[in-house]
């Protein structure tokens, strides 16, 4: 999971020497990252539910071979639609190796203890995302040729990582298969548990809207508004703020991991809340403190959030439904990375990137706040529902 996710990330620093190659503005930047989120969309919502048919272990290696060829297309990507492509890849690459690796998990967890294995899905996720960035940054900064460069860590670790699958054995699933082989079972369809569930699993689901959204508006335009607000510049400073958040996030996780899953959601929202207000006040303060304490509330926020939603998937998943539930709440996430970071692309070629940070802070700010509220109205989940 670590190594897959690990290519999804790398292009975010790269993304200003793209728009100084091929003379891209910022909307164009953002259909770029909308693109890869979009793929990783619908590879949710046509192979979410594989891995309860053909097993975690078949559409992890597929994963991984896809993710590879598609880092290995952007290191040689001639013009945007090539990179264009690379990236639908890669995107599509992302939902399957983040399902399947969830399920594998998961059946690793012999023990039942699915606060662990939530655990343990959200650290691998944030230190894999956080990894790539950070690698891609550094060796763009100091290094010749670095949109080839940037992807040759990626590229190796992916070989070797599908050498490596190949050379396990899958464990016996012991999960039914809920449906036949057929057409139908490839069709999109959304998975929720049983209705008592409903209402703390769409908190959980959302809390990742939110978690997903504000981590996107650093890995699309990070390098375009940090400008003003950090006096260090280059691919190296953005790859290294976008990865703190992802790395934070998984210490954070590791701090609270015996929290509660509704304190974790109501106090991840909060700090949401608090970095866009920060960084709101930022647009006119140009503090690099100011940034920092944006950059840690994110972190916290997201490592919270992310922490706070899995648990809650493990709690309301039976066996036969998990891959399912988990596909639909990574759904909800990535139409959180998609639909506001394209609505602020377009925002900030008409009005400007800092009008469209104002509307995308205040509407996420809201939006956190509100399911803060109604995550704290809502009784505790206080048993899961499947060993």
């Amino acid at each position: 999971m670590c190594i897959g996710v690990m290519g999804t990330a790398l292009a975010s620093p790269l993304y200003p020497l793209y728009q100084d190659r091929w003379d891209l503005n910022a909307s164009h930047i953002t259909q770029l990252y909308v693109a890869y989120m979009a793929s990783g969309l619908t590879g949710l919502l046509f192979l979410g539910r594989l891995s309860d048919m053909k097993g975690f272990m078949p559409v992890l290696r597929t994963g991984l071979i896809l993710v590879t060829s598609g880092v290995t297309l952007s290191a040689f990507a001639w013009d945007v639609g090539s990179f264009l492509f690379s990236r639908i890849m890669i995107g599509m690459a992302s939902s399957m190796i983040v399902t399947s690796a969830s399920i594998g998990l998961g059946q690793f967890n012999r023990g039942g203890d699915v606060q662990r294995a939530a655990a343990t899905t959200s650290l691998m996720l944030a230190f894999g995302f956080g990894l790539g960035p950070v690698v891609g940054g550094l060796i763009a900064q100091w290094i010749p040729n670095p949109l080839f460069s940037s992807y040759i860590p990626s590229m190796i670790l992916g070989v070797l990582a599908i050498y490596a699958l190949f050379q396990i054995k899958p464990i016996a699933s012991k999960q039914p298969v809920p449906q036949k082989n057929s057409w139908r079972t490839w069709m999109p369809r959304l998975t929720l548990p049983a209705t008592h569930l409903r209402r703390p699993y769409l908190i959980g689901c959302l809390s990742a809207c939110c978690a997903f959204a504000m981590f996107s508006l650093f890995a699309s335009l990070a390098p375009s508004f940090m400008a003003q607000m950090v006096p260090w510049h280059g691919p190296a400073t953005s790859g290294f703020s976008i990865g703190i958040i992802l790395f934070l996030s998984s210490g954070f996780q590791l701090l609270i991991r015996r929290w509660p899953a509704k304190r974790s959601v109501i106090v991840g929202l909060l700090s949401f809340t608090l970095a866009c207000i920060a960084l709101l006040i930022n647009l006119w303060a140009s503090s690099s403190l100011l940034f920092i304490v944006c950059v840690l509330l994110t972190a916290f926020g997201h490592g919270l959030c992310m922490y706070g939603g899995m648990s809650i998937v493990q709690r309301v998943s039976p066996p036969h439904q998990r891959a399912g539930l988990t596909s639909t709440y990574l759904i909800t996430g990535y139409l959180g990375a998609i639909l506001p970071i394209l609505g602020l692309g377009w925002l900030a070629d008409h009005l400007g990137l800092d009008q469209g940070l104002m509307i995308f802070c205040s509407l996420v700010a809201t939006a956190a706040l509100t399911v803060a509220i109604i995550a704290y109205l809502t009784p505790v989940l206080h048993k899961p529902t499947s060993a």
